[in-house]
């Protein structure tokens, strides 16, 4: 049986968006993403995402292939992707511009803004050892500015939850960073025992910072909404950040925010259709 797609990329953090309204099992197999992902060999992705129905007070369903086959709890700039695709597959009979739609992370809320971005409520960060997960503290404490040693050298870390698990640590020049050397060696460290994305900060003002991204299960990629999200608390907890900043990566700038009012994370970016076909 044929299936549409339709591919979107958020910050060049790149989806192949599945209508999997129909049933509550993803159209394609893990095998069968890897190979659509595939830049040569398939379509050319990130991971592929599926729209299923949802439950529990929920308007849908997200759940997501990566490149590698491997299944994440949620995804930031995929999220966004799939706010704008299934405002398109609504179209006149679109209920709302915003959605609350179910993950493995929890419940996220994105919402279509009239300049075009989409804004997320990703909700509020988990900061102890135990909710990661990392051996690196106590289960019950939070994991700040800590010590973990990769490739003989120590690293200064900080670990964030954003609905997956996020290591930080801040650098003088981000460029600089060999992130494809590097990457895997943070991503498979036995302190992680369900593997880790990674992220190197650059901080150049309180209100702006530059950030590279090593993906669990998906390597180097342009953006990382959640890894922004995750690179922004670290950025408060250890006092080099404002709550709310720009975070500049590779494929372009994310607005983050911190509320104090409500201690959620709010994350402003865009989402922009690719192309359509046919598997």
């Amino acid at each position: 049986m044929a299936i549409n797609f339709t591919k979107y990329q958020g910050l060049g953090n790149d989806f192949i968006l599945i209508d999997n309204r129909s049933t509550s099992e993803p159209a394609v197999t893990p095998e069968q993403a890897v190979k659509l992902c595939d830049r040569h060999f398939g379509i050319g992705a990130d991971g592929v995402i599926f729209a299923l129905p949802g439950g529990n007070g929920t308007d849908y369903t997200m759940r997501i292939f990566n490149s590698d086959g491997s299944e994440p709890e949620m995804c930031g700039n995929g999220i966004r992707c799939m706010a704008a695709f299934l405002a398109e597959l609504e179209g006149d009979t679109k209920k709302s511009d915003k959605y609350k739609i179910h993950t493995l992370g929890g419940t996220i809320t994105p919402q279509l803004m009239s300049d075009g971005q989409v804004k997320v409520d990703m909700g509020i960060p988990r900061l102890t050892a135990d909710e990661i997960p990392t051996t690196l503290a106590a289960e019950n404490e939070k994991v700040v500015n800590l010590a973990l040693e990769i490739a003989g050298k120590s690293w200064d870390v900080t670990c964030v939850n954003m609905g997956n698990p996020h290591c930080i640590t801040f650098v003088e020049d981000v460029a600089a960073i060999e992130l494809e050397k590097i990457g895997p060696q943070f991503e498979h460290h036995p302190a992680f025992p369900e593997r880790i994305n990674t992220e190197f900060i650059e901080i150049v003002s309180s209100n702006y910072v530059k950030m590279r991204v090593w993906e669990r299960g998906a390597g180097i990629t342009l953006a990382c909404g959640t890894g922004a999200c995750a690179a922004l608390v670290a950025g408060v907890l250890n006092g080099k950040c404002d709550r709310t900043a720009t975070v500049e990566l590779p494929g372009g700038p994310l607005l983050i925010e911190w509320s104090e009012i409500d201690q959620r994370i709010y994350m402003t970016g865009p989402a922009q259709k690719v192309f359509t076909g046919k598997l």
